[in-house]
Formats: structure tokens, sequence, C-alpha cells
């Protein structure tokens, strides 16, 4: 998307947050309340230490509550929170996770997303409800090429295919209790987001900077994997920009990509030789 964000838009609007004690939840939370929103934020606890959530304290969110999405019944404060837009983050957001946890992953991003939308049915002031999800969402065709928001979903690992499952079950929703009512629901599909604040294992950028204080080898499980890089606030905005476009025009499409063009993405050796050169570190 192009543009700006509109302050005036999120000015003392009542936003949903799922996930913000997450390294996105907690930059989005961030910018909200820096726009002068009013956020609710429902999640786990931080699942970091260090965490950005943490360390932002007083400019997190207006209300915080921790809680698990994989339960219904612990989500029903959202109704009393009557919220109008809504940011669907919360989610188990590693691959490598996955594997180790399939059940509880796709009990999180499938069934825990389901949770908080038949949780907001019926709710009259809603503009609109965004799902993040990611770009593993798609079938994987080998091909290389980037994909685009028409290609069939898929997932050969269960966090991929956790988040085709939630691509599905939302779209479900859409169409069966939020169309007839008007309620625009979409999914923002977005490539691997960097940034400060990130403290997460199994992450690039962290994995790269604990390497090089602990003098040991980068361990790269997949160099030559190319991936669409962005700086954490680049999807921040467009998520923002995003709602706005779904609350004021019927138009705006249900699903977006966001990423970088194509000729910026690089593969994971190429991020690591460029921060180990920023690091001045031939580790």
């Amino acid at each position: 998307m192009t543009g700006q964000i509109d302050p005036d838009f999120w000015r003392r609007k009542r936003v949903l947050v799922t996930g913000h004690t997450g390294f996105k939840g907690a930059w989005t939370t961030a910018v909200l309340r820096t726009l002068g929103a009013e956020v609710f934020g429902l999640s786990l606890p931080p699942p970091t230490t260090p965490s950005l959530f943490e360390i932002m304290g007083a400019d997190g969110a207006s209300v915080s509550v921790m809680a698990d999405i994989r339960e219904v019944s612990n989500i029903a404060c959202i109704r009393e929170w009557r919220p109008q837009i809504v940011l669907h983050m919360a989610a188990q957001a590693l691959v490598r996770q996955s594997y180790a946890d399939a059940i509880g992953t796709f009990a999180s991003n499938v069934m825990g997303t389901i949770n908080v939308l038949e949780t907001l049915r019926g709710l009259t002031e809603l503009e609109a409800i965004l799902v993040i999800t990611t770009d593993k969402v798609y079938r994987n065709d080998d091909t290389g090429r980037a994909f685009v928001e028409s290609d069939p979903l898929g997932g050969h690992d269960p966090y991929s295919a956790s988040k085709a499952g939630a691509e599905i079950a939302t779209s479900s929703y859409a169409y069966s209790f939020f169309k007839d009512n008007g309620v625009p629901v979409a999914t923002a599909r977005a490539g691997n987001v960097i940034g400060g604040g990130d403290w997460s294992n199994d992450r690039i950028i962290p994995d790269i900077w604990r390497a090089n204080r602990e003098g040991r080898p980068v361990t790269l499980r997949m160099p030559e994997a190319v991936r669409p890089w962005q700086h954490v606030l680049e999807p921040v905005a467009g998520y923002l920009m995003y709602c706005e476009a779904l609350a004021s025009n019927a138009e705006t499409p249900r699903t977006l990509n966001f990423g970088p063009p194509p000729s910026d993405v690089l593969t994971v050796a190429e991020v690591t030789e460029r921060f180990l050169g920023g690091l001045q570190s031939d580790i």
C-alpha cells in the first residue's frame, strides 16, 4: 500500500490488538498509542526475556489482559471492550516450534482465530477486522517466483498449514457472519520481519547477534532460502493503512501481501553476511 497513516482516523479509536505482547504486536501497540488510539491488548504473557512489551511499560496498551485464545471463555472481555478496529496477531509464529508442538500450533493459529472471530460476532460498532497471517500460507510450487494473493494456499510444515487454515476460517466467517452486517474482514500476509525489540529464538537477526556476542559461529539452517525481509514498521504501517481502507472503501481487497519488491529479496546467507559486516565480525 502507498500513502500515509491518517492520525485523525485513529484518534480515540477503540482498537483490539491480540498478541500485543509479541514483537510485532508490541510495535503495533506503540504506534497506535502514539496516534491517540485506545488500545485493548489480549495476549499470553511476553514470550521472551527481555521483551519489548515490558520495556515499553506505560506506553503499551490502555488495557492489557493476559489470556489464551485457545479457550473461547478466556476472551469474553472482548465484547465488553466494544472494539471498532481489530488486529488479530496472536499466534504461534515459529516454524521449528510448530514441529515440536503441532497440536498447540494448530490450536492457536486455527482455533484461536476462530475463537476471536466468534467472540466478535454481533458487535455493532466494528469497522474492520484484520487477521495477520504470513506469506508462508501459499502452496510452494518451487518456481522461486513471488506469490500473488490469488495463488492457492498450502503448507508442508505445521506452521504454514495452520496459517493457511486460519485464512480459510477467516474467509468462512467473513462470508457467513460478517458480510451481511457490512463488517469488512480481511487477511494480511507479510514476509520476514526484522527490527529492534526482537529477542526470539530461531529468528535470523537475534540469532546472529547472540552468536556474535558469544563468539561462536552462526548456525544457518537454510542459507540459500530467499525471503522477503522488511523492517517491522513497514508492515505495521501497512496494516494500519489497510484497516483505514477497509473501513472507508467497500471495494478494498480482502487479502493483501506485504513485502519488499522482488528485486530487494535476499537469501539468508546474504542477510547474515551484511549484518556481520555491519558488526565488523568474521564469525
